[in-house]
C-alpha cells in the first residue's frame, strides 16, 4: 500500500474534524457537569443521595439503551436526519435539566440527554465519507476528543459553575448542541454513497459471536468496571473538595489542573511501553492494580487538598492509561470483520457502567458515606483485576482495510486464500458485496511485499475478467 493512500485528502479531514468536534462536544456537554452536580443536585427539592446519584448517571442508561437503534436508524433514514434528531433531544434533556426546580425534573432532564445517543450513527457517517486506508486514523481523532473533552471540563466544569451556575451550564450545552446541528448541515460533506461498514457499524449475524468471545467479554466487564468507578467518584468527590479540603466548587480547578496535567505526563511513557514494546499485558493489569490503591488511599488516607490530589492523581494516571488501551485492545480482540459489532456492544456497557455507577454511589453514599463508596469502588476494581487476570491480553496485532474493487463471489474467496499466505497476515476476511479486504497484521512481521504482489496479482485478474 503506497504512503500516498494513507493520507487523508482535505474532504476527508474536513469530515474527520467537524465529526470529531461534534461529538466532542456533545461529550463535553455531558462532562461539564460531572464535577459539579452533585452539590447542586442535593440542594434541589425531593433530592435524597441515591435520586442525586442517579441523577449524575441517568444518562448513561439511554445511552446503552439507543445507542445501537439510533445506528440502525441511521442507515434507513440517512445519517445527518438520525444525528440532528440526537442533538435536538440532547438540546431538549439540557434545556429541562437547566429550568429543573426539583430533583424528578432534573433527573428526567438527565435522561432525555442520554436519549441522544448519535455516538453509532457518528461512526457509520466517518466511515461513508472516508476511505479504507484512511478510516482508522479518522477514528482515532474522534477517540481523542472524548479523552480531551472530559479532562477540559474537569477544569472548565467548577470555573463555569462560579460564572454561570449549574443552569447556566446546561443553558451552554444546550446552545452548543443547536449549533453542532448547524455544523451538521452546513460544514459536514455529504457522502456520495451510505452503506455498510462492518468495521464501523453492528452487525447482527457477528452479534452472536462476539457475545459468546471470553476476550471481548473480559474487555466489556472492564470498561464496565471503569465508568461504574468513575460515575460512583463523582457522587462524593466534590463535596469532599467543600467539606474536608476546603475548596468552594469555584476554586476546585485549582486542585484537578496539576491533577489532570499530572496524570497525562504519567500516563504517556505506560501507553508507548504497552504499544510501542508489546508490554500491554504488565501495563494493563498494573493499570488495574494503581486503581485499586488509589481508591483505597482515598478511603483511608486523612481528608486534605495534598491526600485528596496525590490520590486523584493515581487514580486518573491508572484511568487514563485504561481508557486509552481499552479500544485498541477491542480492536485487537474483534474478528477482523467484527470490528464494528465488538465496539457497540463494548460501548453499550460502558455507558451501563456509567449509570450503575451514579445510582450504586448515591445509594452507597447514603448509606455509608464516601468512605463507603471508595471501598465498594475498590471492590469492583479487584474484581476486574481478577478478570483480566484469567486470561491473556489480546495478540498484538492492527486492523487493516483494503479496498479490493468490485469481486465476484468466487474471486473473494481466491484472493482472501492467497492473502491468507502473506507472511504477517493474522487474519483475512473478503467480502465481495464491500469491495473490502478485513485484514489483522503483526505489523513487525508482515511481508509489505508479497502484500502488495498479491493485490497487484488481483488487479491483473479482475481487469482481464473485465
Amino acid at each position: 500500500m503506497s504512503e500516498e493512500n494513507t493520507v487523508m485528502s482535505s474532504a476527508e479531514r474536513r469530515a474527520s474534524l467537524s465529526l470529531a468536534g461534534i461529538f466532542g462536544l456533545r461529550m463535553l456537554g455531558l462532562f461539564l457537569i460531572l464535577p459539579v452536580l452533585s452539590l447542586y443536585a442535593h440542594e434541589l427539592p425531593g433530592a435524597t443521595p441515591l435520586l442525586m446519584g442517579t441523577a449524575i448517571g441517568a444518562y448513561g442508561l439511554t445511552q446503552a439503551l439507543l445507542q445501537i437503534p439510533f445506528g440502525a436508524a441511521s442507515d434507513r433514514l440517512g445519517r445527518k436526519p438520525v444525528i440532528a434528531f440526537g442533538l435536538a433531544l440532547f438540546a431538549v434533556g439540557s434545556v429541562l435539566a437547566a429550568v429543573a426546580d426539583n430533583i424528578y425534573l432534573l433527573l428526567l432532564g438527565r435522561v432525555l440527554q442520554g436519549a441522544g445517543a448519535i455516538g453509532a450513527a457518528v461512526i457509520a457517517m466517518v466511515a461513508d465519507l472516508t476511505r479504507e486506508e484512511t478510516r482508522t486514523r479518522a477514528m482515532a481523532l474522534i477517540g481523542m476528543t472524548i479523552g480531551v473533552s472530559f479532562a477540559i471540563s474537569l477544569v472548565l466544569g467548577p470555573t463555569l459553575e462560579h460564572w454561570i451556575g449549574v443552569p447556566g451550564i446546561f443553558w451552554l450545552t444546550a446552545v452548543l448542541s443547536a449549533g453542532a446541528i448547524a455544523v451538521v448541515y452546513l460544514v459536514v460533506p455529504e457522502p456520495e454513497h451510505s452503506g455498510r461498514h462492518r468495521d464501523a457499524e453492528l452487525s447482527r449475524e457477528m452479534l452472536g459471536g462476539i457475545l459468546r468471545n471470553p476476550t471481548l467479554l473480559r474487555l466489556d466487564f472492564g470498561i464496565f468496571a471503569l465508568h461504574l468507578v468513575l460515575t460512583a467518584l463523582f457522587v462524593v468527590i466534590p463535596p469532599l473538595l467543600v467539606e474536608e479540603a476546603g475548596l468552594a466548587t469555584s476554586r476546585q480547578w485549582v486542585l484537578y489542573l496539576p491533577v489532570v496535567l499530572a496524570s497525562f505526563v504519567l500516563m504517556f511513557p505506560l501507553v508507548f511501553l504497552a504499544e510501542a514494546r508489546r508490554l500491554m499485558q504488565p501495563v494493563f493489569l498494573g493499570a488495574i492494580a494503581v486503581l485499586v490503591a488509589a481508591l483505597l488511599l482515598l478511603a483511608w488516607l486523612p481528608p486534605g487538598p495534598w491526600s485528596l490530589g496525590l490520590a486523584l492523581v493515581a487514580f486518573f494516571t491508572g484511568f487514563n492509561v485504561l481508557e486509552a488501551s481499552l479500544p485498541s485492545l477491542i480492536s485487537k480482540a474483534a474478528p477482523a470483520a467484527a470490528k464494528g459489532t465488538a465496539v457497540g456492544v463494548y460501548n453499550v456497557a460502558e455507558f451501563f457502567g456509567a449509570f450503575l455507577g451514579g445510582t450504586l454511589g448515591g445509594a452507597v453514599a447514603g448509606a455509608y458515606g464516601a468512605e463507603g463508596v471508595f471501598l465498594i469502588g475498590a471492590v469492583v476494581a479487584l474484581v476486574w483485576l481478577g478478570v483480566a487476570l484469567s486470561g491473556p491480553v489480546p495478540h498484538h496485532v492492527s486492523t487493516r482495510l483494503i479496498a479490493v474493487g468490485a469481486l465476484e463471489p468466487g474471486e473473494a474467496r481466491d484472493l482472501e486464500r492467497a492473502l491468507q499466505e502473506v507472511e504477517g497476515m493474522v487474519e483475512v476476511r473478503v467480502f465481495a458485496d464491500e469491495g473490502t479486504a478485513y485484514c489483522k497484521v503483526d505489523r513487525q512481521r508482515l511481508d509489505e511485499d508479497a502484500l502488495g504482489g498479491v493485490l497487484d496479482w488481483a488487479r491483473a485478474e479482475a481487469e482481464a475478467a473485465g
